[in-house]
Parts: structure tokens; sequence; C-alpha cells
């Protein structure tokens, strides 16, 4: 059984999904106002799926309230430990800074508290975009990459909008269409669903 809570917040509406797992409970992502959300839950292991402001906002936050670990990809990790990250990219925000404690890549079969997923690297939206393929509960939590109708904008620094699309449909629309995906914003869909009907990726 699939047992979750899910947060919509900051001025993105960002998406975010705490997940019970055999060892404790792992939070996805960390937009502006989880850390007060989930403050009554339990929160073993925050993961990344990305680095974009509207995603970890509140991820220091959520460490110094659980004591929990911080997981994300190399790629991620100077948006989130470095201040300055998002002025020097133009943008007039910052963040309180956090070190994750360890680095996940692609693979699949990885085990994060007792639950397994394949994690998928499909970059194009921003550098280390990740997403997490539960295959035996047939879901796929995946950030900004593919969303109902839609796809993750490629027109931030790092982006990449060929990138982005061959990702989706070799690693995300080869999956079976039954699966649902839990994108970073906006409603859950599945893969069937957008591979018949998604414009951006040849549906539709």
């Amino acid at each position: 059984m699939f047992k979750f809570k899910n947060f919509t917040g900051g001025p993105f509406e960002t998406n975010c999904f705490l997940v019970e797992a055999p060892e404790g409970n792992i939070l996805f992502d960390a937009p502006e106002g989880a850390d007060a959300h989930f403050a009554e839950d339990q929160v073993d292991l925050l993961i990344l799926t990305h680095g974009h402001w509207d995603h970890v906002a509140d991820a220091a936050a959520i460490k110094r309230r659980h004591g929990c670990r911080v997981l994300c990809h190399p790629e991620t990790q100077p948006m989130i430990a470095e201040e300055d990250f998002f002025e020097r990219m133009g943008f007039p925000m910052r963040i309180e800074t956090v070190e994750p404690d360890e680095l996940v890549t692609e693979g699949r079969g990885q085990n994060f508290l007792g639950r397994t997923f394949d994690v998928l690297e499909v970059p194009g939206h921003c550098p280390g975009s990740l997403c997490f393929y539960d295959m035996k509960a047939g879901i796929l939590i995946g950030g900004d990459v593919l969303f109902a109708g839609g796809i993750g904008r490629w027109d931030l620094p790092g982006g990449d909008g060929e990138l982005l699309r061959r990702g989706i449909r070799e690693k995300i629309l080869t999956l079976p269409e039954v699966v649902e995906v839990w994108p970073g914003h906006g409603p859950a869909t599945t893969v069937g669903r957008e591979k018949a009907t998604n414009p951006f990726v040849g549906g539709g």
C-alpha cells in the first residue's frame, strides 16, 4: 500500500509528497509552507527532485525541525548550498542554505528507507532533474518534468527543450501506461494519457 500526504505551497503552487516507507517517512520536495504544514508529521528523509527555488525553499527549515537527511542530485547541490546561487543566475531571491547529506544519481532499484525506487535522470527543465518510479505501486514522482498536458519549462538557465522531450519519451513514456505521474505542479496524470494527448511529446 502506498500511503502518502500531499501539500501545495508557495507562489508557484508547488506540489510535494510525504510518502510512508517501511523505515520512516520520505518527503519529496520542500516548497514554501511545507515546513509548517508537516510540522506535526515525522519526516525522516527529504529528497529534492531538482534545485529550483520553489521546490527547495523550506529544505533547511525542514532539516532543522526534523533532523532528517537531505538527498539530491550532484547538480542540485550548489543550488541549495550557495546562498547567492539564484542571484548569480539573475533572479532576486535567496534561500536559507542547506548541505545535502547524500547525493543520488540515476539507477534502478535504489532503497530509500526500505522503499524501492528506480531513479530516472531527466534534465532539460533543470540540470540534475530526477524522477522517482515505484514500480510496485505504479507511481512516478516526477518533479517538473512531465505535467498533465504539458512539460517543464526550458527557458530558464540550464534548460534544454529537446533534451527534456527526448528524456520524457525515452524514460517516462516507455513505462506502463497505467503508471500515475505525480508532478511538481498541477494535477496527477498517467503515462498513457500523456502519451496519447500531450502535444509537447507527440500526443494529441
